[in-house]
C-alpha cells in the first residue's frame, strides 16, 4: 500500500537555499533524543513506540469489549475531555456518515461525546435525549476528578442505573483509567466495571492509539487493526534510521521550524473534505499542548475550506503575513457523484455538468493553493490516498511523531501542560472547593477591587 505523502517545495521557496536542510542535524539530533530517552519530559515517551508494541491480542480484547457494547447499547457516550476525546472522535468523524446521527441505521452504535464542556443546556439536553434510550458509558479520565469529565460522568452513572438497574448498568460501563490510582479507578473497582489501563507514559494528547480511542472507534464500528497497521507502518516510515531527505515527519519538523525562525507564528491547518473538521481540532491540541509555552511555539489554527474561504479567506489572502498552511488533501473520495445538466442553465455552471464534484473540489483547492503562495503565504501539502483506517492510522504517528521532533527542536518540553492549571485553580478558588480557602479569599479581593 501506499504511504501519505509530503510536499514542502512550496514552504521552502519562500526561505533561503537549504534553509530546511540546515534543520537536518537539529531535527536528527530531537529525534535521537526522543529515541535515547534524554530529552524533557521523557518519561511521557511511552507513545513513541506503540503502534509497534500492539499486540493482535490487545486488538481481540479490546473488540471484544466494544462487540458487548455494540450488542446491548443503541447509544455509547464518551465522557472525557481534551486528548481523552479528541482523537475517537476524530477518527470516528473522518470515516462515519456525514449525518449518522441521524440516519440511526442499528448496525452501530449512534457515538455521542459529552465531559468536555460544562454546559448546563447541553447536558440537559443530552439526558433527556438519553431517557427512552438503551446507552452505555466510556469514562475516560486518568485522575477521575477532572472536573468536566466528573459531572458527566456522576449524572450519565445515575441515569445509566435508574434505567437499566444496576446489575445491567454494570455491564455498559467502561473506565479507562490509572492502572491502580485516582477516583475513577477505584470507582471501577468497587462497581465491578470492565476497565482499561491509560499507560502512565503516554500523554492524553498521544493516546488515541491506546483504548482512550481504540476503544469508542472498535465501537462505531471501524477496523481497529488497520488503524493500527497504519501507525505502525508510519513509525516505520519515521524511524530513527530512515534518512531526513526520506523521513517526512522530521521534514515536517524542519519546515515548521523554519518558517517560525522566519516571522511565521501561525499554522493553519486546512482541509478540503469536511469529514476532516476533528483531525484539525486534534491536531489543534497535538500541536499547540505541546509547543505553546516558555513564550515559545507557532499558534494552531484551523479552517475548512471551500467553507471558510467565505469567511477567512480575506484574511488569508491579504492579512498580515505571519502565517503559513498545511493542507491535507484526499486523493480519492469514497463516493461517486456527478453534477447534472440543467436545460434552463440559469445558474451557469451547465460546463461542470457530467463532471464528479470532487474534480471541481479538486480544482477549487488548487486554485486556491496557487492564490495563497502567490499572496504570501508558504504552504506544505499532505497528501492522503483514500480516507480509511490504515491512511488515518499513519496521519495520526505521523503528526505525533511530526510534534516530539518539532518540540524538541523549538526548546520546549513537549510532554507537559503547566499552562492547563492556571484556570482550573481560579475556578476552584471561585467555587470555594475546600482546600482552596485562601485563594477563595484572594481572589474575592481581587474581584471586588
Amino acid at each position: 500500500m501506499k504511504n501519505i505523502t509530503l510536499d514542502i517545495s512550496k514552504a521552502a521557496c519562500f526561505l533561503e537555499a537549504g534553509a530546511v536542510e540546515a534543520f537536518g542535524p537539529k531535527v536528527n539530533d530531537a529525534r535521537q533524543a526522543l529515541e535515547n530517552g534524554t530529552c524533557p519530559g521523557n518519561d511521557f515517551l511511552g507513545w513513541l513506540h506503540l503502534p509497534s508494541g500492539i499486540t493482535p491480542e490487545f486488538i481481540d480484547e479490546v473488540q471484544a469489549v466494544a462487540d458487548t457494547l455494540r450488542e446491548k447499547c443503541d447509544v455509547v457516550v464518551v465522557a472525557g475531555i481534551g486528548g481523552s476525546y479528541l482523537g475517537a472522535r476524530a477518527v470516528i468523524e473522518a470515516l462515519g456518515n456525514s449525518f449518522a446521527w441521524l440516519i440511526q441505521d442499528k448496525k452501530n452504535p449512534v457515538i455521542l461525546f459529552a465531559g468536555n464542556n460544562i454546559g448546563e443546556d447541553y447536558l440537559s439536553e443530552l439526558t433527556e435525549y438519553l431517557k427512552d434510550k438503551r446507552f452505555g458509558v466510556i469514562n475516560i479520565s486518568k485522575s477521575g476528578t477532572t472536573t468536566e469529565t466528573a459531572l458527566t460522568f456522576r449524572l450519565l452513572k445515575k441515569q445509566c442505573e435508574a434505567q437499566r438497574g444496576k446489575e445491567e448498568a454494570r455491564d455498559v460501563i467502561v473506565a479507562v483509567t490509572d492502572a491502580v490510582k485516582g477516583a475513577a479507578r477505584k470507582c471501577a473497582t468497587k462497581e465491578g466495571y470492565k476497565t482499561f489501563v491509560i499507560p502512565d507514559n503516554v500523554g492524553g494528547r498521544f493516546s488515541v492509539l491506546t483504548p482512550v480511542g481504540l476503544l469508542p472507534i472498535a465501537i462505531a464500528g471501524f477496523d481497529i487493526r488497520q488503524l493500527v497497521a497504519g501507525a505502525q507502518d508510519m513509525e516505520k516510515a519515521a524511524g530513527i534510521d530512515v534518512p531526513f531527505e526520506e523521513n517526512i515527519a522530521a521534514q515536517y519538523a524542519a519546515v515548521r521550524n523554519a518558517l517560525y525562525e522566519n516571522g511565521k507564528k501561525i499554522e493553519i491547518m486546512v482541509n478540503y473534505q469536511p469529514k476532516l473538521h476533528f483531525i484539525a481540532e486534534w491536531w489543534k491540541q497535538l500541536y499547540g499542548e505541546s509547543e505553546g509555552k516558555d513564550g515559545k511555539g507557532i499558534f494552531p489554527a484551523a479552517c475548512d475550506f471551500t467553507t471558510d474561504l467565505h469567511s477567512m479567506g480575506q484574511w488569508i489572502q491579504d492579512g498580515e503575513r505571519s502565517i503559513f498552511e498545511t493542507v491535507i488533501s484526499i486523493e480519492k473520495p469514497n463516493r461517486q457523484l456527478l453534477f447534472p445538466s440543467d436545460e434552463e442553465n440559469l445558474d451557469g455552471l451547465n460546463f461542470l455538468a457530467g463532471k464528479r464534484v470532487d474534480e471541481v473540489n479538486k480544482m477549487a483547492e488548487l486554485g486556491t493553493r496557487l492564490a495563497h503562495v502567490d499572496g504570501g503565504v508558504p504552504n506544505i501539502h499532505i497528501s492522503v490516498p483514500e480516507l480509511n483506517e490504515y491512511y488515518i492510522g499513519q496521519l495520526i504517528y505521523f503528526f505525533e511523531i511530526g510534534c516530539g521532533i518539532s518540540g524538541n527542536v523549538l526548546g520546549v518540553n513537549p510532554f507537559n501542560q503547566p499552562g492547563v492549571e492556571a484556570y482550573k485553580k481560579n475556578m476552584f478558588a471561585l467555587l470555594d472547593k475546600p482546600g482552596y480557602e485562601e485563594e477563595s479569599r484572594a481572589i474575592k479581593e481581587r474581584l471586588k477591587r
